[in-house]
């Protein structure tokens, strides 16, 4: 009988592994085109930990989740905008178009519409395997995930009781408490020329240029010529009162990016010296951050919505669209342009970026009152990106959760299973990766 047992644990973890391996080829090798050396460094990355795992694999989650049925979706034919890849470190600091420095949602390269629970599940599992790796415990996690969950439930009905409005809300050092306000606290005492000063030089010729390293490197001739040549099309896509002359965009130098993000790894990305001026805030020189946009990872498997499609068939136009739809105030160099058959999104590499970290995360206190401060984030996204006239997105969320107690119970019991998937695929691809080598 142990034998037979035996068998069925096998037979169980061999099916996943060939259908781990199965996925990962097709999005990593046939959809991002990825060759052995950049397969390599994006898995290395994704073997740190369950966390980096789930953070660069999610196909996988999507492809599961979006299986199983639940009483809390949102109607099909009334999706709501998400973020489309929610976790702990896509949220984060930086400074807005009227010059404050907030917190907010900070990536949102799979952008797409569907059920706002996708996000609310993806996130709440990012918290679990997040607090996970410190050794938090499950009656820990539970806590902090019920904090983020009861934070954006009760955001939601504020707005819907037109207590506060998503349009103008904003976090800053006034609202928001440690380690979040202590953040931004530092970054209010940091000069505009932080960056240039990290990541530039004036070299003998007294012209301002990249520094090289391991993850900025310098572009080739040809890049340089077709980056050149694309940047009025990029212009072309910021308002007006954005573009005050062409001198402001002349490029001093360009640079290819490396070495960020999990899944983004393999993606073109630049950095991009340009002139500036006094309309960059009174100072010379800003770096603009270039990155190749794909098709989202949730419209492979949500719900293909046609209406959206037409609307934004470009994809760096998609990314573009979603952070003007969920930000108040947006950077004012947020663009995108088409290089060959590549697509891409334009903003300025903020030298106010910067996120809460583990080291910050000391007490239980501060784990809670970040995760707060994220639901409510999440909460004003959703709210504030509508996509018809014919509801309002905030509605439909509450009537969708019903029994705020209820739902903040099935999201804690479906993120703690899926955690477990998590930790058990890890294994699995950490046996797939290994052998490959």
């Amino acid at each position: 009988m142990t034998i037979e047992i035996d068998r069925v644990k096998h037979t169980r973890r061999a099916l996943r592994r060939h259908f781990i391996e199965t996925v990962l080829h097709e999005f990593d090798v046939e959809r991002m085109k990825l060759d052995a050396t950049r397969r390599k460094a994006k898995y290395a990355t994704m073997q740190e930990s369950p966390y980096r795992f789930f953070r660069g694999s999610a196909y996988l989650f999507y492809y599961d989740v979006t299986k199983i049925p639940s009483l809390y979706h949102t109607p099909e034919h009334k999706p709501v905008w998400i973020q489309g890849d929610m976790h702990m470190d896509n949220f984060g600091c930086f400074q807005n178009e009227a010059g404050d420095i907030v917190f907010d949602a900070n990536d949102f390269d799979e952008g797409y519409v569907g059920s706002y629970l996708y996000d609310i599940l993806r996130m709440s599992v990012s918290i679990a395997l997040y607090a996970d790796a410190e050794g938090r415990t499950p009656e820990e996690q539970r806590a902090f995930i019920r904090e983020f969950t009861e934070s954006y439930y009760e955001q939601l009905a504020r707005f819907v009781a037109k207590k506060e409005d998503p349009s103008t809300l904003t976090f800053t050092e006034d609202n928001t408490k440690k380690p979040i306000a202590k953040v931004l606290k530092k970054l209010e005492k940091r000069k505009h020329n932080h960056l240039l000063a990290d990541i530039t030089y004036s070299n003998e010729q007294g012209e301002r240029v990249f520094c090289f390293d391991d993850e900025v490197r310098p572009v080739t001739g040809d890049e340089a010529e077709q980056i050149q040549a694309v940047m009025r099309d990029y212009m072309s896509t910021l308002e007006a009162k954005h573009v005050p002359n062409a001198d402001h965009f002349r490029i001093k130098d360009i640079a290819r990016k490396y070495g960020s993000g999990t899944a983004s790894i393999g993606l073109s990305r630049y950095y991009i010296l340009i002139e500036g001026g006094q309309e960059a805030g009174g100072l010379d020189d800003l770096v603009l951050e270039m990155k190749e946009a794909r098709p989202p990872v949730p419209a492979y498997f949500l719900p293909y919505n046609d209406a959206f499609w037409v609307e934004h068939t470009h994809q760096g136009e998609r990314v573009v669209a979603t952070q003007k739809a969920m930000h108040h105030l947006n950077d004012p160099y947020l663009g995108y342009t088409t290089i060959g058959d590549k697509e891409f999104y334009i903003r300025e590499r903020s030298p106010y970026k910067k996120k809460v970290k583990q080291k910050d995360l000391v007490t239980d206190k501060d784990y809670k009152r970040t995760v707060a401060t994220m639901g409510r984030v999440a909460a004003k996204i959703h709210t504030r990106a509508d996509i018809s006239e014919s509801y309002r997105s905030a509605d439909e969320i509450l009537a969708a959760i019903d029994d705020k107690e209820r739902f903040i119970h099935y999201v804690a019991y479906a993120t703690f299973m899926y955690k477990e998937q998590v930790k058990y695929d890890y294994e699995i691809f950490t046996e797939l990766v290994d052998s490959l080598q």
